[in-house]
């Protein structure tokens, strides 16, 4: 199945010399996944939501600035398994496409998820979900939100409540928009607080409420139908008789990964944000947690992810980068994290990590088969 019916020629788009103050408008007005750059008629980056929150740059400063150039470029008549791969490491919920050198449109996150929907019902939300979370409480300022996300590279945050329970949730564009309302007040006049004011205000005053939820048990396909009903980019998975204990997060992203699992019998190994590696190949990557797995008979991974982000910390010119490694396996998910100069060092230490919380684990057996009926009817499309 190739992206041929899924890309659009329908896109936001804006000129490499604009203000980053029209962008913003722009997300406001239109909420685009993201924002293609055009500088004299041709491609030149992409910008999103999420650069936005996470830049300091003033709003006076050129839309070239911030324009993203290494998100992957898409063939027209790429593979669906490819393109979601391409999307996944390359931190990014949408891309550019090509037809014959030049820019046709853009493929997102969603259009994939769309026409795969129907196939999610053979992965339950247990098999594909994160469980490891970040959370805030409902105090805890925005400025410590932002701080959150930055450094977890996540664009959600479950709010607790003071005894613990899940009473809201956080996310990038509710900053964002937050943040854009607040300067348009500014503007007209009511300066009743500038930026550090915003800051200090606790998450409770910007947070959704109700959060849509969904237990382990049901389809990724319920859960992904709940997502486009609700236009949330992410569901909070509770366990069935408590909608508010927090078990972990499914996203749209981890639904996408899924799409890219193999039935190899070499680990599949994906890495967030590839072009953050330096020293360190993805040959290298994928054969240092094989070491480690093979070291434990009869443990058996379905799926490894490495996510890299880049802090603005540098060490003579080596920036300070945020290894996360996670595996999931026949016994559940296994993780290790770990900071370094440079990826090889901040890999290593994740790697280190990890291997101590697998040796956490006794008696382990593998299952019977591993799950391959999505990839076998994605494989029919």
């Amino acid at each position: 199945m190739n992206i041929t019916d899924i890309a659009t020629e329908e896109f936001s788009q804006v000129a490499a010399d604009e203000r980053l103050g029209k962008v913003r408008s722009v997300f406001e007005r239109e909420n685009p996944k993201g924002i293609i750059v055009i500088d004299d008629g041709e491609y030149a980056g992409i910008i999103t939501e999420r650069q936005l929150l996470q830049s300091h740059i003033e709003d006076d400063a050129k839309v070239s600035v911030l324009a993203r150039n290494n998100v992957p470029r898409i063939d027209r008549e790429e593979d669906v398994r490819d393109v979601a791969r391409m999307l996944v490491e390359g931190g990014t919920k949408v891309a550019p496409v090509f037809e014959n050198g030049g820019l046709w449109g853009i493929v997102s996150e969603d259009a994939i998820l769309e026409a795969v929907l129907e196939n999610l019902d053979v992965l339950t939300v247990e098999q594909i979900y994160t469980d490891h979370v970040v959370t805030l409480r409902e105090d805890d300022h925005l400025g410590k939100a932002i701080n959150y996300l930055r450094e977890n590279d996540v664009s959600r945050l479950p709010v607790l409540n003071e005894n613990g329970q899940l009473s809201g949730m956080v996310t990038t564009h509710d900053i964002a928009d937050f943040a854009v309302r607040t300067m348009e007040s500014q503007q007209t006049g009511d300066r009743s607080g500038d930026t550090d004011r915003m800051l200090d205000l606790p998450v409770y005053d910007i947070m959704n409420d109700p959060v849509e939820t969904i237990t382990a048990e049901a389809t990724v396909e319920t859960a992904v139908e709940r997502m486009f009903e609700t236009d949330y980019a992410g569901l909070v998975v509770t366990p069935e008789d408590d909608d508010t204990t927090v078990a972990g997060i499914l996203t749209k992203t981890d639904v996408l990964r899924a799409l890219t699992f193999t039935e190899e019998r070499n680990m599949d190994v994906q890495i967030t944000n590839i072009d953050l590696l330096d020293t360190v190949s993805r040959t290298d990557v994928q054969e240092a947690i094989t070491q480690v797995v093979d070291k434990y008979q009869d443990m058996q991974v379905h799926h490894a992810h490495v996510r890299l982000s880049e802090h603005k910390e540098r060490l003579r010119g080596t920036p300070l980068i945020h290894a996360q490694i996670r595996l999931r396996t026949n016994r559940g998910q296994l993780a290790g994290t770990g900071e370094g100069y440079g990826s090889d060092t901040a890999f290593r230490v994740a790697l280190d990590k990890l291997e101590r919380n697998v040796l956490e684990l006794k008696g382990i057996r593998a299952d019977e088969e591993y799950e391959g009926q999505l990839l076998r009817k994605l494989d029919e499309l």
